[in-house]
């Protein structure tokens, strides 16, 4: 079949719901993964009340449901391009909405012994097959909505909803801290960031089940062209191999800016430097303001001159100012770390808000979903779900608090490889087959 390029045409008040559709479940797919690793620290003495190594035991948690990821990826990325994404945007997004509610109403340690770190670990499984099917199915949304010439500015709505969602939880979880204190914390409060998935999954599934699919799915759909097996003829063809390896490596830049930088970074540093828990999150809260404000500039950038060169600037970026930017952080001072989190933050724009176009546009329609999610969820279980877990460890048996910089300039330099083997296709239309 040859392939489609004329570009869907979508009315302002469409495009609204569209784009609202895609981030309100990305905004709570993200809040109910995220509010776990912001809880770290409480949840360890919940579940692993007499173990010397409760923090590491919890990341050990939060690192195993990345590796169901590229199950969910593949399951709901299958069924997303030959169904359709709207039904599995609906169905992720209900899923992680009761795995993460169900951790909240979790009896503790104290309570049933060592059957609940196994069901908070079962909990997590659930919510990492699910965001599996998220990302990809959800930026393959909103990317087939948008027309020629925005789609890297409407894809980074979905980024900020993802980034917001995790200054949300930020906040609760500094909010609830200062207020509760540690043992009251410890008691019940934990619980209620957890159960805060209802009315936010509520919301997601009411918006998400308004909507149509996209144009290009539904055009190639009444035509007869969809794949009888998306993920199979993906790996037939020898450009959709090299395209699923480059989407393997290109977010390598994710482990250290998402996991080590925003998820991790409360934890690291009332852990490992000398920041009292709430001051902790302030720097964390501060760096994802920036981020939300930087991440429509970069996907707009993105339009005008290339995916490739903002990627590259990204990386080159933090490979320099990565290890200062810690420096910074490590001072101690709060004024400090604010401005080398955000500056990193900022750097970081360049990478999240533009990865996820670069990687729609890789592949076609008929199997953007499973290609796409397949390999990006891979990236994310082998480098951004460990990433937490590696650096509580190395940072333990190195004892040196400049692991996660040295990290974030590792990976860096590993994206900017990948994405030197790219063919920039901002410019040119989507491929239906």
């Amino acid at each position: 079949m040859a392939a489609q390029s004329d570009s869907p045409v979508v009315d302002a008040r469409t495009a609204r719901r569209i784009t609202a559709a895609g981030c309100v479940g990305i905004f709570a797919e993200l809040y109910d993964n995220g509010i776990f690793g912001f809880m770290a620290a409480t949840l360890a003495t919940v579940f692993f009340p007499d173990s010397q190594n409760a923090v590491l035991l919890v990341f050990i948690g939060y690192a195993v449901s990345f590796f169901f990821r590229p199950l969910g990826g593949i399951i709901c990325g299958q069924l997303g391009d030959r169904i359709g994404r709207q039904r599995m945007l609906v169905f992720v997004i209900l899923l992680i909405s009761v795995a993460t509610a169900a951790i909240g109403v979790l009896p503790s340690y104290a309570a049933i012994g060592v059957a609940a770190p196994i069901l908070l670990l079962l909990l997590r499984v659930l919510q990492g097959f699910s965001v599996g099917g998220e990302a990809a199915g959800a930026m393959t949304f909103l990317a087939e909505h948008a027309p020629e010439g925005k789609r890297g500015l409407y894809t980074s709505f979905a980024q900020i909803a993802s980034f917001l969602s995790l200054l949300t939880g930020t906040l609760i979880a500094a909010a609830m801290t200062s207020g509760l204190g540690a043992q009251r914390m410890h008691d019940f409060g934990w619980r209620i960031p957890f159960l805060l998935a209802v009315p936010l999954g509520l919301t997601g599934i009411y918006i998400r089940r308004r909507i149509n699919d996209t144009p290009r799915f539904t055009r190639l759909k009444e035509e007869g062209g969809l794949s009888a097996n998306p993920l199979k003829e993906a790996f037939s063809s020898p450009e959709h191999r090299r395209a699923m390896l480059l989407a393997l490596f290109i977010p390598l830049m994710n482990g250290s800016g998402y996991y080590v930088l925003f998820t991790f970074m409360p934890t690291f540093m009332s852990k490992n430097l000398t920041f009292g828990t709430v001051s902790g999150l302030l720097v964390t809260a501060s760096s994802l303001v920036a981020i939300s404000v930087a991440i429509p500039f970069m996907g707009k950038l993105s339009d005008r001159i290339g995916r490739k060169k903002v990627l590259l600037g990204a990386a080159a970026a933090m490979i320099v100012a990565g290890i200062p930017c810690y420096a910074l952080i490590a001072t101690g001072s709060v004024g400090l770390a604010i401005l080398g989190a955000c500056v990193m933050a900022v750097i970081f724009a360049g990478h999240t808000g533009v990865i996820h176009v670069l990687l729609v546009e890789l592949f076609p329609t008929r199997v953007r979903y499973s290609a796409y999610g397949l390999g990006y969820n891979i990236s994310s279980a082998l480098f951004g779900g460990t990433a937490p877990l590696l650096m509580t460890y190395l940072i333990a048996e190195t004892h040196n608090v400049y692991v996660p910089a040295f990290y974030a300039v590792l990976t860096a330099l590993g994206t900017l490889i990948a994405v030197s083997r790219v063919q920039d296709r901002a410019h040119i239309p989507l491929r239906d087959a």
